[in-house]
């Protein structure tokens, strides 16, 4: 062969060589993309089960909040769970709420966020004609013309609200989310009524009790006992509604609409489990009432957590 035809075969045979190298990474990208999948497929079914685990013992009507065994976790294998007992009522429900026809209450939630009076009063009424069985308007409110006009036909739903996302339909609810985006954390439809005083944060009794913040906080404090701490052998939840109203300062036969605003030892239970395995974690939430009696699941979600 001459020369020329020795080179060209040496650069063929390079090429050559070279496609194979890439042809051999790209597979070997590819099968350890197949393994991270299928690993990632193990993780995650193995986390679900510690998730369904966490579960199970939250539900047992003789574990207590804070016990230990709600938080596991094996240094050997790298899997365990977390779970939290939270009840329901230390949030405003929002159907009793507008079924009692508490819009000063909204009003006033409303413009501690931001909006301004006329804003809050549209907001207030807009959730009202939202739930309420007929198409009359409000004062401020929106009805099916209002948002017919907005190109929003079968609305409103004229029933309780089902969840909270639903909240975020009712005209004027998107200004709430713009100043108060973590306004979730203040609503539930699941708790029985009131806002129990043995599980709300002083800002929220503070709104419900018509008072300053600080005003608000031995509530919680006088919870929590000498130590500080909640769950703790040391707490001191209160019994009686009235003496923890009587601490807010709120006479319940001047103001019977204030006190109707709470309630305590609600049974409605909020149990949140995660399970963890090697880097996957799944989460499941369950709501539960009369858990340490016959309980009844009132709804149950199941997230991938990133």
């Amino acid at each position: 062969m001459s020369k020329h035809s020795q080179g060209s075969a040496l650069v063929a045979v390079i090429w050559l060589i070279a496609i194979l190298a890439l042809a051999s990474v790209a597979a070997l990208k590819v099968v350890a993309f197949d393994l991270d999948v299928a690993s990632a497929k193990i993780n995650g079914f193995r986390a679900q089960q510690l998730a369904e685990m966490g579960i199970a013992l939250g539900a047992n009507p003789s574990i207590e909040r804070g016990d230990p065994i709600l938080s596991q976790w094996s240094e050997e294998n790298y899997e365990g769970f977390d779970v939290k007992l939270v009840s329901e009522a230390g949030k405003f429900n929002i159907n009793v709420l507008v079924a009692n026809e508490d819009k000063n209450l909204l009003k006033s939630m409303f413009i501690d966020w931001g909006l301004d009076i006329d804003q809050s009063a549209a907001v207030a009424d807009a959730l009202a004609d939202w739930v309420d069985p007929d198409d009359e308007e409000s004062l401020n409110g929106a009805e099916v013309a209002s948002y017919e006009e907005a190109g929003r036909i079968n609305q409103p739903f004229n029933r309780p609200f089902y969840n909270l996302e639903e909240m975020r339909l009712v005209r004027g609810m998107d200004l709430v989310e713009a100043y108060r985006p973590d306004w979730r954390n203040w609503f539930t439809i699941w708790s029985a009524g009131g806002l129990d005083v043995n599980e709300a944060s002083a800002e929220l009794i503070a709104v419900a009790a018509e008072i300053h913040p600080e005003a608000a906080t031995i509530i919680p404090e006088t919870v929590r006992g000498p130590d500080g701490i909640r769950d703790t052998d040391d707490d001191t939840p209160f019994s009686s509604l009235q003496e923890a109203l009587a601490l807010l300062g709120v006479d319940s036969n001047l103001r019977p609409d204030i006190a109707a605003r709470f309630t305590i030892n609600d049974t409605t239970t909020r149990i949140e489990s995660v399970g963890r395995a090697t880097g996957s974690r799944r989460k499941i939430t369950l709501v539960v009432r009369n858990r340490t009696g016959q309980p009844a699941i009132l709804e149950r979600t199941e997230e991938v957590i990133p």
